[in-house]
C-alpha cells in the first residue's frame, strides 16, 4: 500500500533531502508541528493584545499605535517560516529541530513586549534589545532552513541563497537599531526602511529566481488557521477580562453586554473571513499570492486589536479606563471596520473584480457601524453600543449565506478557477 501524499514518510528518522514539495500535491494539510509552532504566536498577540488595551484605556495614543505596530511584526516571522514550509517541509529531525529554534524565537520575542511598551511610556528610548533578539533568533533558524534548501534543490537556489543574503543583510540592521537605544522617534524612522526591506526581500526572491513550490490549498489552510487563533485569543482575552470585572463587581448587565459582544463578534468575523476563495484563486494565478499574503498581515493585525477594544471595554466597566464611552466605542469599531473593509479589498483583487452586491453590503455595513458610533455620541451605554456593533460582521453573513454564494462561483469562473468541493 502506497503512503498518503499529505505529508513526507515519518518514519523515516534521518535528514531528508529538502528538495521541494509538489505543489499540486493532493490532500496536502497541516502537519501537528505546524499547528505547533502557531500556538507559540498565541503568547505575542496576548502580550501585544494586553499591552495596547492598556495603553488605549489610558488614553495614551502615543504609545499604543507604535508599539502595537512593532508587536503586530511579529506575524511577519510566521509568514517566511509558513510559506517556507509550504515549500520544502521534510519533517525529519534537523527541521523539526530548526523549526523549534524559530519557536523559541517567538517567544523570547513575546517576553520582550511588555519591556518595549514600558519604554514608551516612560523613557526617552525605545527599548528594542529583548524583541530584537527574539526576531534575530527566529531569522537564524529560518536561515538553516533556506541553505539546506539551496543545497538540496539547485534549480531554486539562486531564490534560497537571496532568501538567505536578505535575511542576514537586514537582522544586521535590527541588531544595530536595537543597540542605538535611540529616541522614539528616531527608532520608528529608521525601523520604516527596515520593515520595507523585509516585505521586499520575498518579493524579489520570488519574482526575480522562479520561487518555491508553495501549496497553495495548504498555504491557505494554513492563514485560515492562523486567523482562527488569532480569533480565539480574542475570546479568550474578552473573557479573562471581564472575569476579573466579575470577581471584584459581581456579575452585572454590562458584563454580559461586553462577554456577548466579544463572543459574537468573534463569529460573526470568522465567518467572513471564509468568504475568501483564496485556494482556488491562488491554484490558478499563484501571481496574486502577494498582494493576499501581505494584506492578511494587516486582516491578523486587526483580529488582535479588536481583542484589545474589547479589553477596554471590560477595563471601562470596571472604572480603570481614562478614556469615555465614545472613545472605548471606537477602539472596537474601528479594527472591526478596518477588518470588513480588508476582507472586501482582498476578495475584490482575488477575483479581480468588484461584486455590486458588495456595495449594498458595504453599505449596511457602515450603516450599523455609524449607528453604534452615533448612539455612543448621543449618550447610549458603551456596552449596548457594543451590542449594536456586533451586527456589522452579520451583514456580510447574511448576504453571503443567500446571494453571495453563488456570486462567488461566478467570480471563480470567471477566473477559471475550481471551487472547492
Amino acid at each position: 500500500m502506497s503512503e498518503p501524499a499529505t505529508a513526507p514518510n515519518r518514519l523515516h528518522h534521518h535528514a531528508r533531502r529538502m528538495a521541494g514539495r509538489d505543489p499540486h500535491e493532493r490532500h496536502r494539510v497541516s502537519t501537528p508541528l505546524e499547528l505547533l509552532f502557531d500556538l507559540t504566536f498565541v503568547l505575542s498577540f496576548g502580550f501585544a493584545a494586553s499591552q495596547f488595551a492598556h495603553a488605549l484605556a489610558a488614553g495614551h495614543y502615543g504609545v499604543a499605535f507604535p508599539g502595537f505596530a512593532l508587536a503586530s511584526f511579529a506575524i511577519w516571522a510566521w509568514i517566511n517560516f509558513t510559506w517556507f514550509a509550504s515549500a520544502y517541509d521534510t519533517d525529519d529531525w534537523l527541521f523539526r529541530v530548526t523549526t523549534m529554534v524559530v519557536m523559541a524565537g517567538a517567544l523570547i520575542f513575546a517576553i520582550g513586549l511588555p519591556r518595549m511598551f514600558a519604554s514608551l511610556e516612560h523613557g526617552d528610548h525605545v527599548s528594542l534589545h529583548v524583541i530584537v533578539l527574539g526576531y534575530v533568533v527566529m531569522r537564524a533558524g529560518m536561515i538553516v532552513h533556506w541553505l539546506r534548501a539551496a543545497k538540496a534543490d539547485p534549480d531554486r537556489r539562486a531564490a534560497s541563497l537571496t532568501y538567505v543574503a536578505w535575511n542576514v543583510i537586514v537582522q544586521i540592521g535590527w541588531i544595530l537599531l536595537a543597540l542605538g537605544d535611540l529616541s522614539r522617534v528616531a527608532t520608528f524612522a529608521l525601523a520604516a526602511p527596515l520593515v520595507f526591506f523585509e516585505l521586499a526581500g520575498p518579493w524579489f526572491a520570488e519574482r526575480k529566481y522562479g520561487g518555491t513550490p508553495w501549496h497553495p490549498h495548504h498555504i491557505a489552510e494554513r492563514y485560515s488557521l492562523f486567523a482562527i487563533i488569532a480569533l480565539g485569543e480574542g475570546v479568550v482575552g474578552t473573557v479573562a477580562a471581564v472575569s476579573a470585572v466579575i470577581e471584584k463587581q459581581g456579575w452585572s448587565l454590562d458584563a454580559g453586554l461586553v462577554c456577548f459582544a466579544g463572543i459574537g463578534l468573534t463569529f460573526g468575523m470568522w465567518w467572513t473571513y471564509f468568504i475568501l476563495p483564496a485556494a482556488p484563486i491562488l491554484h490558478a494565478h499563484r501571481e496574486r499570492s502577494f498582494i493576499w499574503g501581505y494584506g492578511l498581515v494587516l486582516v491578523f493585525a486587526a483580529i488582535v486589536a479588536t481583542g484589545a477594544g474589547l479589553h477596554v471595554a471590560a477595563y471601562y466597566i470596571e472604572g480603570e479606563a481614562h478614556i469615555g464611552p465614545l472613545a472605548t466605542v471606537l477602539t472596537v469599531a474601528v479594527p472591526v471596520s478596518i477588518y470588513l473593509a480588508l476582507i472586501y479589498a482582498l476578495y475584490s483583487y482575488m477575483v479581480q473584480a468588484f461584486d455590486p452586491l458588495h456595495f449594498w453590503l458595504l453599505l449596511g455595513t457602515v450603516a450599523v457601524v455609524t449607528l453604534s458610533v452615533a448612539a455612543a455620541i448621543a449618550g447610549v451605554g458603551m456596552t449596548t453600543c457594543l451590542v449594536i456593533l456586533t451586527f456589522a460582521p452579520a451583514v456580510t453573513v447574511v448576504g453571503y449565506e443567500t446571494l453571495g454564494h453563488r456570486h462567488q462561483l461566478d467570480a471563480l469562473s470567471a477566473n477559471d478557477a475550481e471551487p472547492e468541493t
